[in-house]
């Protein structure tokens, strides 16, 4: 009977596993949230370590809740730091090259060179000179509508003024004397004889012209294919023709406009004879001439030179070499 028992009696049969088993990865999610913790401690201390008192006042500040929120404003400029960097200046500077060339040492690019008083002074008299000339003119022109008996009868459609333009010569029809053939740029002998001694005198000025056509208000038939505008440039094309007879340089006439009706004498009477005239403008020089300036320029410099003694004997400014520019080179990139 023990014998029995002892046979029918289980084996348990123990297996030892060395090493560690798996505990998961909850270990590396703590070790990741250490490392960020120690990097934004970090992040800290160098913020603390480069902020100004100022800076660090106003973040104290922003955390204060007594303190007015600065982040409650609608600018930029109104935030933690109000507009200021954390860094100090000259902390971070690029290397990287501007595109466009930087100033010249001494100069401001936000400020424009000064204007010289004698510049301005030479070209006040360059002004007054030539508007003196103008008159001489106009005392010619005057003069010589007086000496004629035929011109003389015409000498009140004869206007002569100065304009901010320049010198402007008009003559004008009048009732029962037009200058020109009714709806025709043909125009009579004593128009081209008027003509012709305007000419004369003023091709010595030097000055550009400006001939000019006007016409009235009074239209065409309804239906014509002629109109104010075709006329009016005719009778300058023609006024021109004439001018060049006597010698007028051609170069010299900057430019031939039809006015039609859109520049009145008398606007408040459109339809007035008056209105139908030709306008010959000496034009002033600064309107004509782009080099108006370099001119005053050149003459403001010789005074100063008289003035101080100085020699224009200086030497050439150095050449600035292009920033931001790349060159071409075989197999590789050049920098400048």
């Amino acid at each position: 009977m023990a014998e029995e028992d002892k046979l029918e009696q289980p084996i348990v049969i123990k297996k030892i596993v060395k090493g560690g088993g798996h505990h998961g990865g909850a270990w590396k999610v703590a070790y990741a949230d250490f490392v960020t913790a120690m990097m934004a401690f970090f992040l800290l201390l160098w913020l603390l370590n480069v902020s100004t008192e100022e800076e660090l006042n106003a973040i104290s500040n922003y955390f204060d809740p007594t303190h007015p929120k600065v982040s409650d404003r609608m600018s930029g400029a109104g935030g933690v730091l109000g507009g200021l960097s954390v860094a100090p200046e000259g902390a971070m500077v690029t290397n990287v090259q501007p595109i466009t060339n930087p100033p010249l040492s001494g100069a401001s690019s936000s400020q424009a060179p000064a204007k010289s008083p004698s510049l301005d002074k030479v070209k006040e008299e360059l002004r007054k000179k030539e508007e003196t000339s103008m008159k001489k003119a106009e005392e010619a022109l005057k003069k010589a509508i007086e000496e004629d008996e035929e011109l003389n009868t015409l000498k009140d459609q004869f206007l002569v003024d100065m304009t901010h333009e320049g010198l402007r010569i008009q003559v004008i029809d009048k009732d029962g004397n037009p200058m020109f053939a009714t709806g025709s740029a043909r125009m009579f002998e004593k128009t081209q004889k008027l003509l012709k001694t305007v000419g004369e005198i003023i091709k010595g000025q030097p000055n550009e012209l400006s001939i000019r056509g006007h016409t009235d208000s009074s239209p065409y038939a309804p239906g014509a294919t002629y109109t104010n505008w075709e006329l009016s440039a005719d009778r300058a094309n023609s006024s021109r023709r004439v001018l060049l007879d006597v010698g007028f340089p051609p170069e010299r006439i900057n430019n031939v406009v039809g006015k039609a009706d859109t520049e009145h004498l008398y606007p408040d009477e459109p339809t007035r004879t008056g209105n139908r005239r030709i306008s010959i403008i000496l034009l002033r020089e600064e309107l004509t001439n782009p080099d108006f300036g370099k001119k005053a320029a050149a003459i403001a410099d010789e005074e100063e030179i008289k003035d101080t003694g100085e020699t224009t004997d200086t030497p050439p400014a150095p050449k600035i070499p292009k920033i931001g520019t790349f060159k071409k080179s075989s197999g590789a990139v050049e920098f400048p």
